[in-house]
């Protein structure tokens, strides 16, 4: 049987060293997870962008240095808004378009998973430099912060374990830490899956659009390819994904972004 092929896309269109450094890391995870990573880029055409999602069976939504547009959420930029990256933002949307419209698996980390939720008519808030916990760790910190996941959420059902311990009604689950902006609003269908321990920052979301989708739809704002080695959890989400590709069969429709 062959590999379910996951799109990624290139993190970013204006710093290529953090290409370099980062997109394969979300492709080993794929790989030893069972997937074929296939490269997304940013400068093709939208046909040949179409085209090249339409013979994939998942998606990851990666991290970037950029943030998303804020107009697009209905607020200006703030001074720490670091700049929107269109070329980025157009290529998530025709991944989520074409994910959403074929009930394609997708699982969103940190940026990806803030375009998933400003695609889904959520908002974002803009800066966290003024809240306790430092979210902006940095790829050195390897545990930044706890998290609280709702043991019922689709998330906790993976993660739950020796390395996520229920306390007070929570799974607590250490993780590093990339990110000044996170989700304000939850975007349509989307639910919260788990917040900071510290300060209750939305730290993921779970769901298809409507209650009964059985959709395979995960974002989360830490970083689970830079803790694959280390954390069952980590290896837990890209293996989920991976299966969930793997059984994908193509929902009726009559039209997708193809």
């Amino acid at each position: 049987m062959s590999r379910p092929r996951i799109a990624i896309p290139v993190p970013t269109s204006m710093d290529l060293e953090y290409n370099r450094r980062a997109w394969g890391q979300y492709a080993v995870a794929v790989e030893r997870s069972g997937g074929e990573a296939v490269e997304v880029p940013l400068d093709a055409a939208p046909a040949a962008t179409a085209r090249l999602i339409a013979e994939c069976q998942g998606v990851v939504l990666p991290g970037s240095g950029a943030d998303v547009n804020p107009q697009k959420y209905g607020q200006e930029p703030v001074e720490e808004c670091a700049p929107a990256d269109a070329a980025r933002e157009a290529v998530d949307e025709l991944l989520l378009q074409d994910a959403h419209n074929m009930g394609k698996p997708i699982l969103a980390i940190c940026f990806g998973t803030q375009m998933l939720n400003v695609w889904r008519g959520g908002t974002l808030l803009q800066d966290l430099t003024c809240v306790p916990v430092n979210h902006a760790a940095g790829r050195s910190v390897a545990v930044a912060h706890g998290i609280a996941v709702a043991p019922e959420s689709e998330l906790g059902r993976l993660v739950a374990g020796e390395e996520a311990p229920e306390r007070d009604g929570f799974l607590r689950l250490g993780v590093n830490s990339s990110h000044h902006q996170a989700i304000g609003v939850p975007g349509d269908g989307l639910r919260v899956a788990a917040r900071s321990s510290e300060d209750g920052v939305i730290e993921a979301v779970e769901g298809g659009q409507a209650a009964a989708d059985g959709h395979f739809v995960i974002g989360v704002q830490w970083h689970p390819e830079r803790s694959f080695e280390e954390s069952a959890a980590s290896r837990a989400l890209f293996g989920r994904l991976v299966a969930e590709a793997a059984a994908w069969v193509p929902r009726a429709v009559t039209a997708s972004v193809a």
